[in-house]
């Protein structure tokens, strides 16, 4: 899945983007009963690829987040909601 992702892990840092959208994606996943694998498969990704999105490890595509927003039934906006214009605004993303 390397080309449907960027790694961000570099020399012992991780983007905090990755971060927040690990943790949500975390969030989801346990709201809607699912293990990573379960997961996974509803979004036709791997799970390694999952567990990289929640460790935050990885940053998703954009037809990556296509495919989990469709997995959770929900909107693309709704999926990134954690990212506020204010979130945002504070991210550091050099």
């Amino acid at each position: 899945m390397a080309s449907t992702s960027t790694i961000v892990e570099a020399q012992g840092w991780m983007a905090v983007e990755a971060e927040i959208f690990g943790k949500r994606l975390r969030q989801l996943r346990l709201e809607a009963g699912w293990t990573q694998e379960q997961f996974a498969e509803a979004a036709g990704i791997t799970t390694t690829y999952t567990s990289d999105l929640e460790r935050g490890t990885k940053v998703p595509s954009l037809t990556i987040l296509l495919r989990i927003s469709r997995a959770f039934r929900m909107s693309v906006a709704d999926l990134l909601s954690d990212f506020t214009k204010d979130a945002v605004r504070r991210l550091r993303l050099d």
